[in-house]
């Protein structure tokens, strides 16, 4: 008997196929066949045979192709999913179950993915080192495993050892639904294995988005993760990680602002482009088309010739040909050189045609604008072509599509476009298209693998492309060509996936083929030489009084609490533990706890400072913080007699600081105890200074924090002096962290310094990694930082003159070794896979990118829905804001509005009486036609609300999300805390400011 409502099970079965490859994963077939009943016997036994002789996961497959091609009985489908989760495969129950009220997070489902990715790349220590039948018992205990995941467990022990049983364990953890790895964690720590638990918890703080891009600490193993298994993102989050403002993913993930602040700048840099660029398209700004290279007369320098080398023709020929094209070369070996010569044959060739040619470069990172329009682009082109950059941090005001109209070749940050891209449905005729342009160049097209602008963008045309197949309103497409030093291999720890990878980025590109040189890798080695790698490991501290000291702190907050903790001071899984506490305590109106374990994040944070750089660093932070907290809560207002806001647990946590501050500090001051990674890190740099007279080297470190302490510390050392040693820090330009941010114009000015000599050691966060023109470099150092394989290589690449040098700098057992090494296996794999899947047959090829389109394409409308549907999910007017410290009421949703889609201003007067105002530590940033001035507090604890902020002459309170408890319902039960205003389940009004001057004018 057929099923009562067929639309409903298209849907079922729309969804099972989109997500075929994920379901077939983390099904156990065995278990589950055992409660189907809706399938025939015959069916079930042909599955069963196909797992005896293929494995699980073809068995799986088939299941859930039998599942759709067969007649289904009547409730088939609440039988498959009661099946799933009887079946020990609750995970699949979720992803499968359209009804259910609630989905699974992306972020967490992100994290997991992570979670599962690094499982793989570590299990050779781990199934080396676990003793598999006590941990099995206490995974069974945490609830993690169910009874028949236990008896297959003991099975393959009893049958194949204790290795072969350890392999069965991770295989059956790694199917759980999200929150399994932390009790993992956990369980490896119970059954002593603490030393396997470090090592997947990453406590030897190597972090990367990294992202981001972000506002709020959330989950630092997710953010840990990021950094090992996938690409990421320092402060510059940058497109995405990052990309874009609310981009993307596993970036998202942001730690404490100094154990992870920095982690995925690409990402997060990416992300700040969002921010910085996120205005209408009224008020973007064009540069002038002036001649930068001009002589001293004033007239136009002449304009070079575009020779490519042999290596060079080689990638670039299927493009000249009007192919869609992804090339791939190292760093240093002129990737944007061969974008040129493409732009300007394909220009030449549609103006041969009499057509119009219009060409778009993207690029992830604001400085690369520039970059690419003054050394390249507009010296070669500027002849016969108009070129044009465009960001949202001029001056000159003029509409996006006018500068499309009026230009020839546009260089700009991909969030511009996407932007303009997403206002089509406004039935503006004025909006751009993705068919105004004839040719499409995506730097770092890597990118594109992650969900961000780029793949927002690429999906967009992939969905035309796909119309038009359809011969609806045929609609021409612009050719793609993305350039990038390394893909990756996302993860992979075998070469299948690996090819996996290679293969996602070139549907996402909907590439004809992805390009190597091949015939002239002679000429390609003589012209990017790699360099000589050094592993400079320090020995751990034989004594740590200081550090000693604060976890005896901690340990009476915690005492003070009433709260054990649940993993070592100063490690990833113990910051996971905390912030979630403090989440915990702002949705329970603890304030207690809430307090507690912001204090003790803190704490952690300088842990993670005096392991890193020095004890006097982590003191200064922890004083700064104190400092920070009396101005806070300690308020004059106007009056005679100063107000306080503390509590008694304010009074408790500041005093036990008082009284040990003393004792820190003279123990931050003793020599003896200092950290040996500076050590060997000083020995380095002065090698490479005195071994060649005109070094120049970048150190690459995590955070901000890291960077400007580092340079303080080189600036103090006369040592540095004598040997002619000019340092300065460059981190990225997003305002989401605590530690202050570099503007734009202070990353160009200190740049071109760099390439002038006047700055000969830049301390950096992973902003300068990719893309950024930095060539003069003979040295490289990774400070205690480990990523992934793309940013090994990116950073790698940053050291390319004669003789240079490329070393890391760590600590002995900290890990760093080991993920290296697994870096340079992942760098090996990634070019096989590239060949394997460059040698595949051309119909083989085809298919496979078409049948990954279509999936991305379906599992992106999937994912729209559900966005839509969690957008208005509830009434703004029913939604009310709590202080996410003294839980006082705020004001509720009806009062706020919004301005360019991005300020959240609370436009009552009745507001005034609930915020006092102080200055904002912040640096005052001025962007068009707004600026922000003075930092909102709640007048009852002192809690930070947000900014007041001047939108065309009127002040209004900007709040930031992230102070606030939100309460969705009236019956005051679904509360919520948010990292961004993107994340809330409702919509809100824009700002009217015609009406709002007119009702404060009365």
């Amino acid at each position: 008997m057929s099923c009562s409502d067929p639309d409903l099970d298209e849907q079922r079965l729309s969804l099972i196929e989109c997500l075929r490859n994920r379901l077939t994963a983390i099904i156990l077939v065995e278990p589950v066949l055992d409660f189907i009943k809706f399938m025939e016997e015959a069916d079930i036994e042909e599955i069963r045979a196909r797992k005896v002789q293929m494995g699980n996961r073809a068995a799986a497959h088939l299941l859930l192709t039998k599942i759709q091609t067969k007649p289904r009985a009547r409730g088939w489908f609440g039988e498959f999913v009661t099946a799933l989760r009887q079946g020990g495969c609750p995970h699949a129950a979720d992803y499968v179950n359209l009804d259910r009220d609630n989905g699974i997070s992306p972020t967490l489902e992100a994290q997991n993915d992570l979670e599962v990715k690094l499982i793989d790349i570590l299990s050779p220590s781990l199934i080396d080192k676990l003793t598999p039948s006590e941990v099995t018992m206490h995974c069974y205990f945490k609830e993690i495993l169910i009874q028949d995941d236990v008896q297959n467990i003991f099975s393959e022990i009893k049958q194949n050892g204790d290795k072969a049983g350890a392999r069965k364990l991770l295989s059956r953890l790694m199917i759980k639904p999200p929150g399994w790895f932390s009790k993992f964690l956990s369980v490896l720590q119970q059954t002593g294995h603490k030393n396997l638990a470090n090592m997947l918890a990453g406590n030897d703080d190597d972090l990367s988005k990294t992202v981001d891009p972000a506002e709020e600490s959330q989950d630092v193993a997710g953010e840990q993760l990021s950094t090992e298994v996938q690409n990421n993102v320092d402060d510059a989050n940058l497109d995405k990680l990052t990309v874009d403002k609310d981009g993307q993913a596993p970036q998202d993930l942001n730690s404490s602002p100094v154990a992870a602040e920095e982690n995925d700048e690409n990402s997060r840099q990416t992300d700040e482009s969002a921010i910085q660029l996120d205005i209408p398209a009224s008020d973007l700004s064009m540069n002038s088309d002036s001649d930068e290279e001009s002589n001293q007369k004033g007239r136009r320098s002449p304009v070079p010739e575009i020779q490519l080398r042999d290596y060079q023709q080689e990638v670039a020929a299927p493009a000249l040909e009007g192919k869609n094209l992804i090339i791939c070369l190292p760093t240093g070996s002129g990737k944007t050189r061969v974008a040129v010569y493409i732009t300007r044959y394909h220009l030449d060739k549609m103006k041969s045609q009499g057509k119009m040619g219009k060409v778009i470069v993207l690029v992830n990172k604001v400085p690369l604008v520039d970059q690419h329009f003054r050394k390249e682009f507009h010296p070669y082109l500027k002849d016969k072509y108009s070129v044009s950059k465009i960001s949202g941090d001029t001056q000159l005001k003029i509409s996006f599509p006018q500068v499309v109209r009026e230009n020839d070749i546009i260089i700009c940050t991909a969030q511009i476009l996407e932007n303009q891209l997403a206002e089509l449905n406004n039935g503006d005729v004025d909006n751009i298209k993705i068919s105004d342009f004839s040719l499409i160049i995506i730097d770092e097209c890597h990118h594109t693998q992650k969900e961000g602008v780029y793949k927002s963008i690429m999906t967009r045309y992939i969905e035309q492309k796909l119309n038009n197949k359809k011969g609806n309103a045929v609609v021409t497409l612009p050719q793609i060509l993305g350039l990038t030093a390394s893909p990756g291999v996302g993860g992979a720890k075998n070469r299948k996936n690996a090819e996996s990878h290679i293969l996602q980025i070139c549907a996402n590109l909907d590439a004809y083929k992805i390009m190597t040189v091949k015939e002239h890798r002679v000429q390609l080695k003589d012209q990017v030489k790699d360099p000589v790698k050094k592993m400079e490991i320090a020995e751990e501290r034989p004594e740590d009084p200081f550090g000693g000291q604060i976890k005896e702190m901690m340990t009476e907050i915690h005492t003070y609490l009433g709260r054990s903790q649940v993993s070592d001071f100063g490690t990833q899984s113990y910051e996971q533990w905390i912030v979630q506490k403090e989440k915990t305590g702002a949705k329970e109106e603890n304030r207690k706890l809430r307090v507690c374990a912001e204090h003790l994040r803190k704490y952690n944070d300088a842990l993670v400072i005096n392991d890193t750089i020095r004890m006097i660093d982590a003191y200064n932070y922890l004083t700064d913080f104190y400092q920070d907290e009396k101005r806070k809560k300690v308020t004059d207002d106007d009056e005679d007699i100063p107000k306080s806001k503390l509590d008694d647990t304010d009074r408790f946590l500041i005093n036990l600081f008082n009284e040990q501050q003393k004792k820190l500090q003279t123990l931050a001051g003793n020599p003896q105890y200092e950290n040996g990674k500076l050590t060997k890190l000083r020995t380095t740099i002065l090698q490479e200074f005195t071994k060649k007279r005109h070094s120049r080297g970048i150190i690459f470190t995590k955070t901000r924090q890291n960077a400007h302490a580092l340079h303080e510390w080189i600036e103090e050392n006369e040592k540095f002096k004598d040997v002619g040693i000019k340092a300065h820090y460059l981190t990225g330009a997003g305002s989401n962290s605590q530690f202050k941010h570099m503007t734009q114009n202070e990353q160009k000015e200190v740049l071109g310094k760099f390439r002038d000599g006047e700055i000969n050691l830049l301390i950096a966060t992973t902003v300068a990694e990719e893309g950024l023109d930095i060539k003069e470099c003979n040295f490289v150092i990774r400070y205690g930082l480990v990523t992934n394989e793309i940013a090994m290589v990116q950073a790698r690449g940053r050291a390319r003159s004669d003789d240079s040098t490329y070393a890391l700098v760590a600590n002995e057992g900290s890990g760093v070794i080991e993920r290296e090494n697994v870096n340079v296996f992942r760098e090996s794999m990634m070019y096989t896979a590239i060949q394997k899947v460059q040698e595949m047959p051309e119909k083989e090829y085809k298919q496979q990118i078409e049948e990954r389109q279509l999936q991305n394409l379906m599992e992106h409308k999937m994912k729209t829905r559900k966005s839509l549907a969690k957008r208005i999910k509830s009434d703004p007017s029913k939604v009310t804001f709590l202080c996410n410290t003294c839980s006082r009421l705020a004001c509720s949703g009806k009062d706020i509005q919004v301005i360019e889609n991005m300020h959240h201003v609370n436009v009552t007067d009745e507001f005034k009486d609930l915020y006092g105002e102080r200055e904002n530590k912040a640096l005052q940033e001025k962007c068009l036609d707004y600026q922000t001035n003075q930092e909102i507090y709640c007048k009852k604890c002192g809690q930070p609300w947000g900014t007041m902020m001047v939108h065309r002459g009127v002040n209004l309170p900007c709040l930031s999300i992230r102070n606030f408890v939100v309460i969705i319902d009236e019956k005051n039960t679904d509360r919520g805390t948010y990292k961004k205003w993107n994340e809330v389940p409702f919509r809100l009004p824009n700002f009217d400011y015609i009406k709002y001057v007119e009702s404060h004018s009365l």
